[in-house]
C-alpha cells in the first residue's frame, strides 16, 4: 500500500484531498500545525476527515526543523499549503515558496517518488501579485527536482466564491468592471478527484476547472437567489479598484496583496478544462440549508426559519 503525504489537509482542499486519496486505497499521513482541527468540519462544508487518517504528523513547513523524516516512507507528496491569514507577519515568499521549498528538500531526502502541488491557472499573467509569484516560483524549483511533479492549475475553488454567498446575506454583491468576465470554478471534490488522476497521466502541468462557465453577474445571482433576495449588485471600474489597492498597502499589506489576486483574476477570463459534475448553485443552497440548520441550533424562531426554508423559491436539499 502506498503512503501520501498531505501538507495543508485541514485546509478545504486538503480535506478532499485526504478523502480522494482514502478512496483509492492509499495510507494517508498528514502534516498540520495543530491537530485541533482535524476534528472539525472544514471550512466551506469540507468534510470532517478525523476517521480518514491513518498517521499524523505535527509541523510547519517554514520551520525546516519540524519536518525531519515526515516524509520518511512516502510515496507522493502533496502540498496544498498557502499563506491565508492575512494578520500573519509572515509572506507569500516565506509560505508559499521557502516553505515548500523547505517541505520538497525533505521529501527528497527521503526518496519519495513524487510531488503533487496546486498553482493558479493562467499564472504567466498573473505574476506581478505576491501571492502568484510566489506559488511560480516554487514551480521552477519542484520542476527541476528528482522528484516527478504533477502541478495542477485550478481556477478557482468553490471555498473561494463563499464570499460572494458572505456578500448577498450582508445585502449586496460588490463586482470588479462590469462582472462580464467568465471563470469555471471547481468543487473541492472535483478537484481531489482530477488531481489524483492527473497523477497517473502523461501531463505534467494541468489545468483544470469546473462544469459550467459562468460570469462574476451570474455568480452573485446565484447567491442571492440561494438566500431567497432579490439581486443587488454594484460594479467598481478595475481602475479604482486598484487604486485603493495601493493606498491600504502600506499599512495592510497582507491584505492588499490578497485582493490583488481577486482584482486582478476578475478581470480576466478564467476558462479551463470542464472537471467534475458539481455546480455552484447547488453548493450556495448548501451553505444556506446549512446556516438555517445552525440557527435553528441556536434557537433562532421557527417562523424566521420558514421564512429562510419555505418561503425561498430556489432552496432545495442536496447532498453534494
Amino acid at each position: 500500500m502506498k503512503t501520501v503525504l498531505i501538507a495543508g489537509a485541514t485546509g478545504y482542499l486538503g480535506r478532499y484531498l485526504v478523502e480522494a486519496f482514502r478512496a483509492k486505497g492509499y495510507r494517508v499521513r498528514v502534516l498540520v500545525r495543530s491537530t485541533s482541527k482535524i476534528q472539525e468540519t472544514g471550512p466551506a462544508l469540507a468534510p470532517n476527515i478525523s476517521d480518514l487518517i491513518d498517521e499524523v504528523r505535527t509541523g510547519d513547513i517554514t520551520k525546516s526543523e519540524t519536518l525531519k523524516d515526515v516524509c520518511e516512507g512516502v510515496h507522493t507528496v502533496v502540498s496544498t499549503v498557502s499563506l491565508m491569514a492575512q494578520t500573519s507577519q509572515l509572506t507569500w515568499h516565506d509560505v508559499d515558496f521557502l516553505g515548500n521549498k523547505n517541505l520538497l528538500m525533505e521529501a527528497e531526502r527521503s526518496k519519495c517518488e513524487s510531488f503533487l502541488y496546486f498553482s493558479v491557472f493562467q499564472a504567466h499573467l498573473l505574476e506581478h501579485v505576491p501571492m502568484v509569484k510566489a506559488h511560480e516560483d516554487f514551480v521552477g524549483v519542484l520542476k527541476s527536482s528528482s522528484l516527478q511533479s504533477t502541478i495542477i492549475r485550478p481556477t478557482g475553488y468553490f471555498s473561494d466564491l463563499k464570499a460572494f454567498f458572505d456578500m448577498a446575506k450582508a445585502g449586496r454583491c460588490y463586482l470588479v468592471g462590469k462582472g462580464e468576465n467568465s471563470v469555471n470554478p471547481i468543487h473541492g471534490r472535483d478537484l481531489a478527484e482530477a488531481s489524483i488522476e492527473a497523477l497517473t497521466g502523461f501531463e505534467r502541468e494541468v489545468d483544470i476547472g469546473g462544469p459550467e462557465v459562468l460570469t462574476w453577474n451570474q455568480i452573485s445571482r446565484l447567491a442571492f437567489q440561494a438566500i431567497g433576495e432579490k439581486p443587488r449588485l454594484s460594479h467598481i471600474p478595475l481602475r479604482l479598484a486598484r487604486a485603493f489597492l495601493e493606498i491600504i498597502r502600506p499599512f495592510w499589506r497582507s491584505k492588499a496583496e490578497l485582493w490583488d489576486f481577486f482584482v486582478s483574476s476578475g478581470a480576466l477570463n478564467f476558462e479551463a478544462p470542464r472537471r467534475g459534475e458539481r455546480v455552484l448553485a447547488d453548493f450556495f443552497r448548501d451553505l444556506q440549508a446549512n446556516e438555517v440548520h445552525d440557527n435553528l441550533g441556536h434557537g433562532q424562531s421557527m417562523a424566521k426559519q420558514r421564512h429562510l426554508i419555505c418561503d425561498n423559491p430556489y432552496y432545495r436539499p442536496n447532498g453534494n
